[in-house]
Protein backbone atom coordinates (compact mmCIF):
# COMPACT_ATOMS: atom_id res chain seq x y z
CA UNK A 1 0.00 0.00 0.00
CA UNK A 2 2.94 2.40 1.04
CA UNK A 3 4.82 1.91 -2.43
CA UNK A 4 1.42 2.45 -4.34
CA UNK A 5 0.54 5.81 -2.33
CA UNK A 6 4.31 6.98 -3.14
CA UNK A 7 4.05 6.05 -6.79
CA UNK A 8 0.44 7.59 -6.92
CA UNK A 9 2.04 10.81 -5.33
CA UNK A 10 4.99 10.92 -7.55
CA UNK A 11 2.98 10.84 -10.95
CA UNK A 12 0.38 13.50 -9.37
CA UNK A 13 3.48 15.75 -9.37
CA UNK A 14 4.13 14.84 -12.67
CA UNK A 15 0.82 15.32 -13.85
CA UNK A 16 1.04 18.94 -12.19
CA UNK A 17 3.88 20.38 -14.95
CA UNK A 18 1.33 21.60 -17.82
CA UNK A 19 0.48 18.44 -20.70
CA UNK A 20 0.10 21.44 -22.78
CA UNK A 21 3.62 22.48 -22.12
CA UNK A 22 5.08 23.30 -25.21
CA UNK A 23 9.26 23.52 -24.88
CA UNK A 24 11.70 24.06 -27.23
CA UNK A 25 13.62 21.32 -28.55
CA UNK A 26 17.26 20.01 -27.18
CA UNK A 27 19.95 21.24 -29.20
CA UNK A 28 20.21 17.95 -31.04
CA UNK A 29 16.89 18.66 -32.43
CA UNK A 30 14.82 15.59 -30.33
CA UNK A 31 11.80 17.50 -29.89
CA UNK A 32 9.59 17.97 -26.25
CA UNK A 33 7.81 14.65 -26.36
CA UNK A 34 4.23 16.35 -25.06
CA UNK A 35 1.65 13.95 -23.59
CA UNK A 36 4.74 12.36 -21.18
CA UNK A 37 2.36 13.57 -18.10
CA UNK A 38 0.03 10.54 -18.98
CA UNK A 39 2.69 7.37 -19.67
CA UNK A 40 2.37 4.54 -17.38
CA UNK A 41 4.96 3.90 -14.58
CA UNK A 42 7.76 1.51 -15.64
CA UNK A 43 9.86 1.63 -12.33
CA UNK A 44 10.27 4.00 -9.41
CA UNK A 45 13.81 4.54 -8.41
CA UNK A 46 16.19 6.43 -5.42
CA UNK A 47 19.41 7.41 -6.09
CA UNK A 48 21.18 8.03 -2.66
CA UNK A 49 24.21 9.78 -3.59
CA UNK A 50 22.39 12.83 -4.70
CA UNK A 51 18.87 12.15 -2.63
CA UNK A 52 16.19 12.00 -5.93
CA UNK A 53 13.47 10.53 -6.23
CA UNK A 54 12.68 9.00 -9.94
CA UNK A 55 10.09 7.67 -11.93
CA UNK A 56 11.25 5.47 -15.09
CA UNK A 57 7.47 6.13 -17.29
CA UNK A 58 7.01 4.72 -20.86
CA UNK A 59 4.85 5.14 -24.09
CA UNK A 60 2.67 2.60 -25.23
CA UNK A 61 5.89 0.99 -26.81
CA UNK A 62 7.70 1.02 -23.97
CA UNK A 63 5.62 -0.09 -21.46
CA UNK A 64 4.12 -2.98 -23.67
CA UNK A 65 7.71 -4.43 -23.89
CA UNK A 66 8.57 -3.58 -20.26
CA UNK A 67 5.19 -5.68 -19.46
CA UNK A 68 6.29 -8.69 -22.06
CA UNK A 69 9.85 -8.48 -20.96
CA UNK A 70 11.42 -7.70 -24.10
CA UNK A 71 13.60 -5.19 -23.02
CA UNK A 72 16.89 -6.64 -24.17
CA UNK A 73 17.32 -4.97 -27.07
CA UNK A 74 13.96 -2.28 -26.59
CA UNK A 75 11.70 -2.20 -29.71
CA UNK A 76 12.56 0.93 -31.94
CA UNK A 77 9.66 3.19 -30.85
CA UNK A 78 10.35 2.87 -27.10
CA UNK A 79 10.13 6.14 -25.62
CA UNK A 80 11.54 5.82 -21.74
CA UNK A 81 11.50 8.94 -19.69
CA UNK A 82 13.04 9.60 -16.16
CA UNK A 83 11.12 12.17 -13.90
CA UNK A 84 13.00 13.34 -11.44
CA UNK A 85 12.46 15.09 -7.91
CA UNK A 86 14.34 15.73 -4.38
CA UNK A 87 13.73 14.02 -1.70
CA UNK A 88 11.18 16.00 0.43
CA UNK A 89 8.99 15.82 3.87
CA UNK A 90 5.58 14.57 3.61
CA UNK A 91 3.42 16.25 5.60
CA UNK A 92 1.87 14.51 8.31
CA UNK A 93 3.92 11.01 6.96
CA UNK A 94 7.05 11.18 9.02
CA UNK A 95 8.71 7.92 7.82
CA UNK A 96 8.36 8.83 4.35
CA UNK A 97 9.96 10.73 1.84
CA UNK A 98 8.19 11.83 -1.20
CA UNK A 99 9.22 14.35 -3.98
CA UNK A 100 9.72 17.85 -3.61
CA UNK A 101 11.43 20.60 -5.76
CA UNK A 102 10.84 19.15 -9.75
CA UNK A 103 14.64 18.76 -11.10
CA UNK A 104 14.10 17.67 -14.84
CA UNK A 105 12.35 14.79 -16.80
CA UNK A 106 14.91 13.28 -19.71
CA UNK A 107 14.21 10.65 -22.39
CA UNK A 108 15.00 8.11 -24.16
CA UNK A 109 14.03 7.31 -28.10
CA UNK A 110 14.76 3.85 -29.36
CA UNK A 111 15.43 4.45 -32.84
CA UNK A 112 18.63 2.29 -33.97
CA UNK A 113 19.08 3.67 -37.82
CA UNK A 114 18.20 7.36 -36.84
CA UNK A 115 20.34 7.06 -33.74
CA UNK A 116 23.22 4.61 -34.76
CA UNK A 117 26.19 7.09 -33.45
CA UNK A 118 24.09 7.38 -29.93
CA UNK A 119 23.84 3.58 -29.29
CA UNK A 120 20.45 3.38 -30.95
CA UNK A 121 18.82 5.90 -28.15
CA UNK A 122 18.29 9.74 -28.97
CA UNK A 123 18.95 11.40 -25.47
CA UNK A 124 16.80 14.65 -24.37
CA UNK A 125 16.62 16.26 -21.05
CA UNK A 126 14.74 19.19 -20.10
CA UNK A 127 15.65 21.30 -16.81
CA UNK A 128 13.35 22.35 -13.80
CA UNK A 129 9.41 22.75 -13.55
CA UNK A 130 10.05 25.33 -16.85
CA UNK A 131 11.59 22.53 -19.19
CA UNK A 132 14.55 24.48 -20.29
CA UNK A 133 16.12 22.01 -22.96
CA UNK A 134 19.88 20.85 -21.26
CA UNK A 135 23.34 21.04 -23.39
CA UNK A 136 25.19 23.72 -24.76
CA UNK A 137 24.68 22.03 -28.21
CA UNK A 138 24.22 18.48 -29.93
CA UNK A 139 27.49 16.97 -28.03
CA UNK A 140 25.38 17.02 -25.05
CA UNK A 141 24.14 13.28 -25.83
CA UNK A 142 28.00 11.81 -25.56
CA UNK A 143 27.34 12.58 -22.16
CA UNK A 144 24.57 10.12 -22.30
CA UNK A 145 26.48 7.64 -24.09
CA UNK A 146 28.92 7.52 -21.83
CA UNK A 147 26.90 7.35 -18.25
CA UNK A 148 25.17 4.80 -19.84
CA UNK A 149 27.82 2.52 -21.25
CA UNK A 150 28.09 0.61 -18.05
CA UNK A 151 25.04 -0.85 -19.23
CA UNK A 152 25.69 -1.37 -22.55
CA UNK A 153 24.80 -5.50 -22.00
CA UNK A 154 20.96 -3.93 -21.27
CA UNK A 155 20.84 -2.06 -24.18
CA UNK A 156 21.94 1.21 -22.11
CA UNK A 157 19.36 0.98 -19.44
CA UNK A 158 19.85 1.59 -16.19
CA UNK A 159 16.08 0.55 -14.87
CA UNK A 160 14.74 -2.71 -14.71
CA UNK A 161 10.97 -2.38 -15.05
CA UNK A 162 9.22 -3.35 -11.65
CA UNK A 163 7.22 -6.74 -11.65
CA UNK A 164 4.04 -6.55 -11.24
CA UNK A 165 1.70 -9.34 -10.23
CA UNK A 166 -1.01 -10.96 -12.38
Amino acid sequence: MQSKLIAATMLAAAVTLSAAHAADPAPNGIAYPTGWQNWQIIAPSYRTDNNTIRVVIGNDIAVAAARAGNTNPWPNGAILGKVVWREGEVPGWPTAKGPAAFVHAEFMFKDTQRYAATRGWGWARWLAAEQRPYGANAEFAQECVTCHTPVANRDHVFTAPAILPK
